[in-house]
């Protein structure tokens, strides 16, 4: 059941999210588009926040969640009898909501889309430097101005995508448009052959993409099915000299697996995510030449993420006007979501 309210009603919120975070994505003028605004944040000298937090949902119709709201349980939706409508400013729910929020046919929605734009920009980027090898070249400058028959170019290369999501198709949309020429390869069980030809990708299978693509990047969801998805026989596939990118959850690649791959000098890896995440001090893809690691940062960063609190202000504008929110996520479609 979606319920929305009246068209022109402005909802009391409660807006929780980390505070190292919290100013830049809350717009300036928040206070004003609502009726009443109580921000709260995780303090570790302060209060326990699930009191504060349940305290204060008492007359909350709408939640502006973020990173560091507490799960929406049973027993705080209890004390929360007028929430009516969350707007998470940040991407996945997955943690924030249990059954009791859709028992209680509360509103979700996400900023995901929001938080697509950087993490497609990020991916690009790193699908152009593992093109031309970026990493091997970079690494073999250090000992000599390294030979024009080496380089590599990436036009005409093959990508291959695995997972048609919100990221995926438009990770497959900005290559198709490049002036490289990609040769772009999908996997997805859930695409037919038209649809990935519509999105600018030749549909196979994933053996058949690993062993085809120079560069294979990631944006499958984390299910149960798909933990450790690249295995070490799929790894293997992957011929000499390719790359493996992932942007989307570090235990859909088998850690140990890659480890082997990029010490043999075989593959580049450009990971930002990893498992575990954060990898231990002295983990061997931290120091290895031919492997990026970066902390998380493909998603909304720094200004950036004042894009997530406005697109979750705009949703939860429509919703109070009765109007379809853009990022609504349902429990259907909970599990096949990042």
């Amino acid at each position: 059941m979606t319920v929305r309210a009246g068209r022109g009603h402005r909802p009391t919120a409660v807006c929780v999210m980390d505070p190292a975070v919290a100013g830049s994505v809350l717009p300036p003028d928040l206070r004003a588009r609502l009726s009443a605004v109580v921000r709260l944040a995780p303090d570790p000298a302060g209060p326990d926040l699930d009191e504060v937090f349940t305290a204060a949902l008492a007359d909350a119709e709408v939640l502006v969640s973020g990173w560091g709201c507490p799960r929406l349980t049973a027993g705080v939706l209890e004390r929360a009898p007028r929430l009516r409508a969350v707007a998470h400013a940040a991407g996945s729910v997955k943690s924030l909501v249990s059954d009791a929020v859709w028992e209680r046919g509360i509103v979700v929605s996400s900023a995901a889309d929001a938080n697509a734009g950087p993490v497609v920009a990020h991916t690009v980027a790193l699908v152009t430097l593992a093109a031309r090898r970026t990493l091997t070249m970079a690494a073999g400058y250090r000992d000599k101005w390294p030979a024009f028959s080496s380089r590599s170019g990436a036009d005409g290369h093959t990508v291959g995508i695995v997972g048609a999501s919100r990221i995926g198709r438009r990770v497959i949309a900005e290559l198709a448009r490049s002036d490289a020429r990609y040769r772009i390869l999908l996997s997805d069980p859930y695409v037919t052959d038209e649809e990935a030809r519509r999105l600018g990708a030749e549909r196979v299978g994933l053996a058949d993409l690993c062993r085809e693509s120079g560069v294979v990047s990631v944006h499958a969801p984390l299910l149960p099915e798909t933990t450790g998805l690249l295995d070490a026989g799929l790894l293997a596939l992957i011929p000499d000299g390719g790359a493996l990118i992932n942007t989307a959850r570090g235990a859909l690649v088998d850690t140990e697996a890659l480890t082997r791959e990029c010490r043999a000098g075989r593959l580049e890896a450009y990971l930002d995510v990893t498992d575990p995440e954060p990898l231990p001090p002295g983990h061997p893809l931290l120091s290895l030449p031919n492997v990026l690691v970066t902390p998380h940062v493909a998603g909304a960063q720094g200004t950036e993420v004042r894009r997530l609190g406005q697109y979750a202000v705009e949703e939860v504008e429509r919703w109070a006007a009765g109007q379809p929110l853009l990022g609504q996520v349902t429990r259907e479609a909970l599990p096949r979501l990042a």
